[in-house]
């Protein structure tokens, strides 16, 4: 018996749990490509960004930013954009970026996590389905059954179980990979974003004493 006929024999919830594995992997290959192309050096880019920020070439930070393409450059991208409106300005559209690309990052773990968890219960209702069928043939055959009859019906039974936890783990065990990656790149984002806010506070606290000595000084 090959494994096509095994499959066949767990009945009408066996494409029920294929049909969610397939969407399972589709998330899983979404979410591994999207947090890969997520990652960047965080301290190179901090040094770099801190730099130009310094030296208030604002607009080569943003290039920079926009030469890395990850969700990290793409919140701090957005709140230099807000550069001339002063650092609290800075920090809100950060805040708002930040709250937009972990949505993103986000995206589909959800559909995972019902994955992982309705695909054990989907094999546990064809087992006992199965079950139910099997006792029924017994009942059919007026208690003339002999062991292979039953035990014939109870494995057809649990093979559903048994694809089901199958599925089931594999999302759970992808599932909680990309919720502490995405964790990570959160936490990547918080530091830098920390980072750049407080650099352009420094630079405007510097301005405005530079103007108040300036003011003395007439």
């Amino acid at each position: 018996m090959n494994f096509f006929e095994i499959f066949l024999k767990g009945g009408v919830v066996m494409w029920l749990i294929l049909a969610s594995s397939v969407i399972g992997l589709s998330v899983v290959f979404d979410r591994f490509l999207f947090l890969r192309k997520s990652k960047i050096n965080v301290p190179a880019f901090m040094v770099r960004l801190r730099g130009l920020i310094k030296k208030k070439d604002i607009s080569g930070a943003v290039s920079v930013c926009m030469e890395e393409k990850s969700p990290i450059a793409n919140i701090v991208r957005k709140g230099l954009k807000k550069y001339k409106y002063g650092h609290d300005r800075v920090k809100e559209a950060i805040e708002n970026a930040g709250t937009q690309e972990i949505n993103k990052l986000e995206k589909g773990l959800s559909i995972l996590a019902t994955v992982a968890g309705i695909a054990p219960l989907l094999g546990f209702l064809g087992t006992v389905t199965g079950m139910i069928t099997a006792f029924m043939t017994i009942e059919d055959l007026a208690g003339s059954a002999n062991p292979s009859d039953l035990a014939g019906g109870i494995w057809e039974a649990l093979i559903t179980t048994a694809f089901g936890l199958i599925v089931g783990i594999f999302a759970l065990a992808f599932y909680n990979y990309f919720l502490s990656s995405v964790k990570r790149l959160v936490g990547d984002m918080e530091t830098v974003a920390n980072d750049v806010v407080d650099t352009i506070q420094d630079i405007s606290e510097n301005k405005d004493i530079a103007e108040d000595e300036l003011e003395l000084e007439i």
